[in-house]
């Protein structure tokens, strides 16, 4: 009886071994998988939030996790980084191009996109003070003809103008009113010319009337002016004048209409001494002089011309 009870418990052995194993095995399966997301290179590598665009499903605990990264779009979760609008992730670790999918923000959008006119664009496009045309109105009673300017010569040397305002206006520039440049120029302030047409046909019997649009270089503001005087086309002459920064072009307009106005006063005969030469010449001789003088901050020395009651202003200070 002992031999055969030992041959039994000994085949009971063999049939409980294995199902120790297959128990201890089936024990540890779940806990492989996870040992493997946790430890894999994906699990480390990759420790962000999913969007709203897409979203990486779980691994299951019988299959283990195969790395692979997602192509949509992603935001780290560093607390330490800055929001970002832009943001890239590669789509295999064996890709080199990066994708990169720019998001505006609503706060964008609702701003307009900043534009600033520049000098180059008013270049093209002038300042869009194109004087406007003048039609013909009739009225059943009266028939006025409305003047166009822009366009007219009306009145031109029709008949003169009386000797009154012929005497103020060819009469000789004041010696004491023509100042001199630095370089050598002499030359009347605009608003003497002003003067001078008030007094010949009085104030609102004279103007300037526009015949162009203004044009604005990289330097220079020019646009073509005639001078009407007591409802009559004196003279046409186009006025310049530079600037050195778009914040100075409104001063330039200005200037440029008082250059246009002087050049149209010579057709009048005003101040006609500042373009003879001779006259220039006695005028330096007695009332100018000519020094040496030295830059303040630069130290560069050059010669100037002054009035002789005018002393040396700064910058520049007189040496000997």
């Amino acid at each position: 009886m002992a031999s055969r009870a030992l041959p039994r418990v000994n085949w009971t052995t063999k049939l409980l071994r294995p199902a120790r194993r297959s128990v201890s095995s089936r024990s540890q399966q779940p806990h492989i998988p996870f040992r493997s997301i946790t430890s894999s290179s994906t699990y480390r590598r990759s420790p962000t939030r999913p969007s709203a665009a897409s979203t990486v499903p779980k691994a299951s605990p019988s299959t283990p996790a195969k790395p692979s990264y997602s192509s949509s779009t992603t935001t780290p979760a560093n607390p330490s980084s800055s929001s970002s609008s832009t943001s890239t992730t590669p789509t295999s670790a064996t890709s080199s191009p990066a994708t990169t999918t720019t998001t505006t923000s609503p706060s964008a959008l609702s701003k307009p996109t900043p534009t600033t006119t520049t000098v180059q664009n008013l270049s093209k496009t002038g300042l869009d003070d194109k004087p406007t045309d003048l039609d013909q109105q009739t009225n059943t009673n009266i028939q006025q003809e409305h003047v166009d300017w822009t366009r007219s010569f009306h009145g031109l040397s029709a008949q003169p103008f009386s000797k009154e305002a012929a005497d103020i206006l060819t009469q000789e520039v004041n010696p004491d009113d023509v100042e001199i440049k630095p370089d050598g120029i002499v030359y009347l302030p605009e608003i003497k010319y002003r003067r001078i047409l008030n007094k010949a046909f009085g104030p609102g019997g004279w103007g300037l009337a526009p015949r162009s649009e203004s044009i604005v270089t990289a330097k220079t503001v020019t646009r073509e002016y005639a001078l009407v005087a007591h409802g009559r086309l004196v003279s046409v002459a186009r006025g310049e004048q530079d600037y050195f920064s778009p914040d100075g072009i409104p001063t330039a307009t200005e200037g440029c209409k008082s250059n246009a106005m002087m050049r149209c006063c010579k057709d009048l005969g005003v101040a006609s001494e500042l373009w003879d030469p001779r006259w220039i010449r006695k005028f330096k001789a007695k009332y100018s002089r000519e020094v040496f003088v030295e830059h303040v901050t630069t130290k560069r020395r050059t010669k100037i011309w002054l009035r002789k009651e005018d002393p040396v202003s700064y910058p520049w200070k007189e040496t000997k």
